[in-house]
């Protein structure tokens, strides 16, 4: 099943039938199909990387992904960082995959220490993935932007002064018309004093001529 003569990890899938072989240093990982019909071990692919693991975990069943047809991930184990690795099944539907994920043990023990080591035996207590299963249509990640619009007052509506700002008091507003009072004052005594020179300066025209 191979040759290389590093540390073999191999990994069963018991719902699948599926035996992955990983080795240490090596860059690939390798799995097969157990049948029960000869010749018994059906080679299926190989995933290859560029760089070697020196270690490798497998995800038990019921941490898989079973929304995206998830059979298999593994955890490669680099000099400096950890690698997820995962094994799909394309499916065009977006239902749950009944052939792909049958009853898997779980996380209950079908007989404790004391009891195996009395001698006796059970199968393990299986679960069903079906309750993991997300439709594609609720895993959505939706993303809407505000309406700079929506904010905006409807049409036809003005602020008035009991909409203003309540710390805007009524002293303040005081101060407002008084220096707008003053501005005004001001204007009409500069067109006055520009009137009177105008004149001035017509008078002195005259007597010239």
């Amino acid at each position: 099943m191979d040759t290389s003569n590093g540390v073999l990890l191999p990994f069963y899938d018991p719902d699948s039938s599926i035996v992955y072989l990983c080795g240490k240093g090596d860059s690939s990982i390798r799995y097969f199909e157990i049948t029960e019909e000869a010749p018994y071990v059906h080679y299926l692919s190989t995933y290859s990387s560029k760089e070697p693991q020196r270690g490798m975990g497998f995800m038990p069943k019921r941490g898989l992904d079973v929304s995206k047809c998830e059979i298999a991930r593994f955890y490669k184990l680099h000099e400096r960082k950890c690698e997820p690795i995962v094994m799909t099944v394309p499916r065009k539907s977006d239902l749950f995959q009944d052939d792909l994920y049958p009853d898997t043990p779980g996380p209950e023990p079908a007989l404790e220490a004391d009891e195996w080591l009395a001698g006796k035996d059970a199968e393990p207590l299986l679960v069903s993935l079906r309750d993991g299963y997300v439709p594609l249509k609720n895993r959505e990640l939706k993303v809407s932007k505000k309406n700079i619009l929506d904010s905006k007052p409807p049409a036809g509506t003005r602020r008035t002064l009991s909409s203003c700002d309540s710390n805007f008091s009524t002293s303040t507003l005081e101060d407002l018309l008084q220096e707008i009072r003053t501005l005004r004052q001001t204007l009409q005594d500069h067109e006055k004093r520009i009137t009177d020179l105008e004149n001035t300066l017509c008078e002195l025209a005259d007597v010239t001529d």
